[in-house]
């Protein structure tokens, strides 16, 4: 593709705005996402090398610090974890899987009650957020699976916060939900923007 035809496919993607896209250090960020939304197929040291080095030189590149964050909890790597994911909250108050990540890391960690608060939090946000256009994807949760996993967790939360491991499972369960479908939903918008390459 010549730089002419990359210009214009690079206009219609990202509109005639002054703002240059931001690649996340030459595809880095794109690389560690990868690795970690393809769940126990990933290679989590290999997302874990690509989003350091995504948030050394951009902490506030987009989701990074919130994957990088929970790749280190899927490596059992909980004090990391908690680190980063308050740097991610620090960055973007709003995140809710950030929220929801950083409790799970506390019941890890101990922190028993600081986590349950936490978590109330951030499934208090997801209810909210993770409706129809969620990351700007307008079929987002078409089967409401992940409508029935927040109810499932919030319940869990209030009826019975002292039961650490089934709120553990029920969340970890919402979160392979969630990357499920931004998975699917990826694929899809992928798939019906491709002509615009031909």
């Amino acid at each position: 593709m010549d730089y002419k035809k990359l210009l214009l496919v690079a206009v219609l993607i990202f509109g005639c705005s002054n703002t240059m896209p931001r690649f996340g250090t030459g595809g880095r960020y794109e690389e560690g996402r990868d690795q970690f939304l393809r769940g126990r197929g990933g290679d989590m040291d290999r997302a874990i090398v690509a989003l350091e080095a995504v948030v050394t030189a951009d902490p506030t590149y987009k989701d990074s610090l919130t994957y990088l964050g929970r790749a280190y909890y899927r490596k059992g790597r909980y004090q990391d974890a908690f680190a980063i994911l308050q740097r991610a909250l620090a960055v973007n108050p709003d995140n809710e899987i950030a929220w929801i990540s950083l409790g799970m890391t506390q019941l890890q960690l101990g922190q028993n009650e600081k986590g349950i608060e936490t978590l109330k939090s951030g499934i208090t946000l997801a209810s909210k957020v993770m409706v129809e256009g969620y990351h700007n994807y307008e079929k987002w949760d078409n089967r409401h699976t992940i409508k029935a996993s927040i109810r499932r967790s919030a319940f869990l939360l209030i009826s019975d916060s002292q039961a650490k491991d089934k709120i553990l499972q029920s969340l970890s369960q919402l979160l392979a939900q969630v990357d499920d479908e931004e998975n699917f939903q990826k694929n899809t918008h992928v798939q019906n923007v491709a002509p615009l390459y031909r």
